[in-house]
This record gives structure tokens, sequence and C-alpha cells, in this order.
């Protein structure tokens, strides 16, 4: 549970104990969580599914709010006028509210791509790989995390090798390493994708969150503490930082962090 906090998933409290104290929200997360594992969804397409869910949520709407359910190994969630798959970023269509068919009706595709085509050409469509660019190897790379996370690497890598500054293949590619453990490796894309992209509050976090992996708090701090300069409404960044502070005896600016953590968890509506 401790993993799903630090990433900001879950959003829970330090009772007089120093005990995690968990809020109705945060308890409808973990058993959305149990359910999707006890489903046989991989516990790494847990974690994507609903950090790609938490990205495109609206300011104070909890994460608790989201309907999201198993299908085979695949985490579908159903909001007022979809069901989409978050690992791949694809819409499938919700026949059980749409009008029923008639016989002249073409049968509609069961999963259709958000966003727009790939810049070499029309989607689907083949494309020798000597002449495809770094964005059609973030698209297949995004494609292939949902399935296979492994060949996303290589996919990644291929990106980066035709752009060097291509932030959100940077960051993607850290993020997978570090799940995997590899985080050296995962720091250095961070890093590259800062460069890229100095205002990316994301990157920032996650580069805290990698630098504390490593144990080293100091500067994990330092990454907190921009992120939240960068973006002030990043809960996580600040619960993360009190910890840290906390730690090395900086009560007041601590209590200072985790108020504002607070805050800023209080102003989701209580949907549940």
């Amino acid at each position: 549970m401790v993993g799903w906090a630090r990433r900001g998933l879950i959003t829970p409290t330090r009772g007089a104990t120093g005990a995690f104290c968990f809020s109705f929200q945060d308890v409808a997360v973990l058993r959305r969580i149990r359910a999707l594992l006890d489903a046989d969804v991989p516990l790494r397409r847990v974690h994507e599914a609903l950090e790609a869910v938490r990205g495109t949520l609206p300011v104070g709407r909890p994460l608790s709010a989201i309907e999201v359910s198993a299908l085979g190994h695949r985490v579908l969630v159903r909001d007022e006028s979809s069901v989409w798959e978050p690992n791949s970023g694809q819409l499938e269509l919700d026949f059980e509210r749409m009008p029923e068919a008639t016989g002249n009706d073409p049968k509609p595709l069961e999963l259709v791509r958000i966003g727009p085509p790939s810049a070499d050409g029309a989607l689907g469509v083949p494309v020798d790989d000597a002449t495809r660019s770094a964005d059609s190897w973030y698209d297949e790379a995004l494609d292939l995390e949902a399935e296979q996370p492994e060949r996303a690497i290589p996919a990644y890598e291929r990106a980066i090798e035709l752009d060097p500054q291509h932030a959100e293949a940077h960051l993607n590619l850290g993020r997978i390493l570090h799940e995997h453990g590899r985080l050296a490796q995962a720091e250095v894309h961070y890093r590259r994708a800062l460069a890229a992209a100095p205002d990316n509050a994301r990157a920032v976090y996650n580069l805290g969150v990698a630098l504390e992996d490593r144990n080293r708090p100091s500067e994990a701090k330092a990454a907190y503490e921009r992120a939240v300069a960068l973006d002030p409404d990043l809960a996580a960044a600040h619960f993360n930082l009190s910890r840290l502070l906390e730690r090395e005896g900086s009560d007041a600016d601590a209590l200072g962090h985790l108020a504002e953590y607070k805050r800023l968890v209080d102003r989701r509506p209580h949907t549940e």
C-alpha cells in the first residue's frame, strides 16, 4: 500500500502513532485494486491503468468515483458516455448503451484508437522501419505497453534514437525501467525528459521517487520541492516532501506541506 500512496493513487494521512489512516475514498480505490488483482489482471497493468485514469480526471474528481472492471487481463473504465481501456488509450463501444442495430447497419468495430493517425500514414498501414519517425515508434510503444510491456522498451529506445529530445518517450521509458527495478537507467531517462521539458512536474516527481528508492533522500527532497513549485496541486509530491522533511527534523516545514496535502485532498468531493 505504501507504493500506491507514494504514487498518489491513494492519499492516506498519518495518525498520532504514525500509522496510515485511510479515507473512505482510499478504501474504495483499494477495493477496486483488489478486485482487479483477484480477476488475474497483472499488478503492473493495474498500476498503469489507474495512473492513466488519474491523469484524465478533472480537478476535484477522486479516483474512487471511477467505475473500473476487468475483461480478461484488460482493465476497462466506464464513464458517463463511453467505455475505454486506459492502458492502450482505446475506446470500446458500449454495446449496452447503443441503440439496437438494424439489419442494414454496418457492423461496428470493437475498438477505436483515440488520437490522430500516425504521421507516417493511415492507422494500421504497415510502414517500413527505415522510414518511420520517432512519433511512429512512440505510438507503437504505447500500444505494446498494453500487452507486451517488455517489447515497449526497444520501441521507446528507437523513438529516442530518432529524436533525443522526445520528452514523453524518455518519461515513459523511465517509468517502465523504474517499475522493473532498473533505477539507475530510470533516473537517466527522467533527467533527459527534464532536459527536453524542464517544466514537466510529473517527470520531476518521478525523478524524486526514483532518487528516494535509490536512498538519496536529500536529492529526492529537492526534486519534490521543484515538483510542487511547478505544480502546487500535485498532492503526492507534498505528501512525500512532508515525510522527508519530518525525517530530517524540519517539523514546521513538514507540517506545512502536510497541511497543503490535506487541503488538496479535502478539495475532492465525497462522492461515495
